[in-house]
């Protein structure tokens, strides 16, 4: 193994024997190659990398069909999904509903997202999360991915993805039946939860956390998302609708854009605009092979990259 890069020996171990069960918690498209290495050994990912769905969902879904593996979600929201559909027929399945803190301008309509500084951005309300998940829930485009993602694990189209702003973020999503039902997971803001539940699944163990106290009040509020301000969801609509290297082009601006606002090259505003620049010039073709996300990945960098 000496002579294998790092990636395709992470790649060789997660695919050879003693091993199960893999958590992928690796930032970003980087994340791609383990987790197709895992499924098409047949293993069980537990995958906290939106990127790899938004990027290739349909590739990635279609290898672990066809060779056993399994998905299991750890983002709070869909593993939220996941047991809210458990042991249902899909086929009664209305809608999934998203929910989302909306980030720290959600409650400020008035601000102007043209000026926002870094540090604005980088404060979120109510999870404690990465630099990068943390700018992309201030754009809403953290959300845009979980809708992305959601198409692929539950195999619906977004027609039947709908998003809610929920400040408190102790729902952490919901499914609508079509008989009106509505099932929703609630839980404290603490990934840990999510987690244990994906890694012991199909048990249940007892929780490593407090839990919710129902003997004291509890403020639940729900608002529509005003897509005006925040874009980032309507653009992952289209990515959706449009389908092959869309969702690879929507991931890869979306990280230069980021990127370039970091490096005060590019306002808090613009980084949707880019985005939604670079989804105007998506090449086409499939997202079934790695040159090919590259390829796409290369004409959205530039397209940001160039932007104004």
């Amino acid at each position: 193994m000496s002579n294998l890069s790092d990636e395709e020996a992470l790649c060789e171990v997660l695919a050879g024997p003693g091993i199960d069960v893999v958590l992928c918690a690796i930032q970003g498209i980087g994340a791609l190659k383990p987790v197709m290495a895992a499924l098409r050994a047949g293993k069980t990912v537990c995958l906290a990398t939106k990127e790899v769905l938004v990027a290739a969902g349909e590739w990635v879904m279609k290898t672990a069909k066809e060779s056993g593996g399994r998905i299991l979600p750890v983002d709070s929201e869909h593993c939220a999904i996941f047991q809210c559909l458990r042991g249902d027929d899909r086929r009664a399945l209305r809608r999934i509903i998203l929910t989302c803190s909306g980030g720290p301008f959600h409650a400020h309509p008035e601000q102007d997202l043209h000026t926002v500084t870094l540090a604005e951005a980088s404060h979120h309300p109510t999870w404690n999360m990465g630099a990068k998940v943390t700018l992309d829930s201030a754009t809403l485009m953290n959300k845009a991915f979980e809708m992305m993602e959601a198409a692929w694990l539950y195999d619906v189209p977004e027609s039947q993805i709908e998003v809610v702003i929920h400040p408190q973020a102790l729902v952490h999503s919901m499914v609508e039946f079509v008989d009106g039902a509505v099932l929703a997971q609630l839980g404290p803001t603490d990934m840990r939860l999510p987690i244990q539940f994906c890694l012991t699944y199909p048990e249940r163990f007892p929780a490593l956390m407090q839990t919710l106290d129902f003997t004291q009040p509890l403020d639940l509020k729900f608002f529509p998302p005003d897509t005006r301000r925040f874009p980032a969801l309507d653009l992952a609509r289209r990515a959706l609708r449009m389908g092959g290297l869309a969702g690879a082009v929507l991931n890869a601006a979306n990280d230069a854009a980021c990127r370039r606002f970091r490096e005060g090259t590019l306002a808090f505003d613009e980084i949707t605009l880019s985005v939604r620049a670079a989804l105007e010039q998506t090449p086409v073709g499939e997202a079934d092979s790695y040159p090919a996300l590259e390829c796409a990945a290369q004409v959205a960098r530039d397209v940001v990259d160039k932007f104004r």
